[in-house]
């Protein structure tokens, strides 16, 4: 069947998120980060995605694939940030523009539609584990492009989708002459499928909280030659 890849557009985000949904429902960040499951919301978590995909279509780098007409799988990548001391004004903006716009909408979608049920405690854990392992790892000076989240519909798994989604912004990393990051809540099989793409595993990343455990793998890929 054929498979076609492009940049997310608004009439995509519905599908998209229940691909995301569907995928991760039983993915160990997910299920960490959101751990009080008797009070967890698809619907509520539908409006917190719905918004980071508006915020992606116009900050980031979200792709989608489809097979015919039907939404199969989702990447949302990080475009890559250089490691300037003195970065320019503009630059400078763009950037807090960028992180109070998706902050600013959730704050608005909480006061309408009621808390996400999200634990900003182990939120924070892993965003304080995640900075100390990017500022070990990320030594790059062109910066790295972040897959944030790839994921493919269960019922499509196994056809290359997600690789295809991978490859379509590796090679435009080759093409720069910049690396890749990615961070994988499963060892087994992620670690591998990556590894076969270019992926190196750096470092363990261990989450805990209240005695409840999980671990995430970070991976680099540096830039390949671009034969002519």
């Amino acid at each position: 069947m054929p498979l076609t890849i492009r940049n997310m557009k608004a009439e995509d985000i519905p599908d998209a998120v229940t691909v995301v949904q569907q995928a991760f429902a039983n993915d160990p960040y997910s299920r960490w980060v959101f751990n009080d499951r008797e009070r967890f919301s698809l619907s509520r978590n539908r409006i917190s995605l719905s918004l980071r995909c508006q915020w992606g279509i116009r900050h980031a780098l979200f792709q989608v694939a489809h097979e015919e007409e039907r939404l199969v799988g989702v990447a949302m990548w990080l475009p890559p940030v250089l490691s300037t001391p003195l970065p320019s004004w503009a630059s400078w903006v763009a950037g807090q523009y960028a992180s109070w716009d998706l902050w600013i909408k959730q704050g608005i979608a909480n006061m309408f539609h009621g808390r996400s049920t999200l634990n900003i405690r182990r939120y924070y854990l892993w965003k304080e584990g995640q900075a100390k392992a990017q500022n070990e790892l990320w030594k790059d000076p062109q910066g790295y492009y972040f897959c944030n989240i790839i994921t493919v519909a269960p019922d499509a798994q196994g056809r290359g989708i997600g690789k295809a989604l991978m490859e379509e912004v590796l090679k435009r990393a080759d093409a720069e002459g910049r690396s890749a990051y990615l961070e994988s809540s499963c060892y087994e099989p992620n670690v591998k499928i990556y590894e076969k793409m270019g992926f190196e595993l750096k470092r363990e990343l261990p989450l805990t909280d209240e005695g409840d455990d999980i671990t995430l793998y970070c991976m680099t890929r540096p830039s390949k030659e671009v034969k002519s």
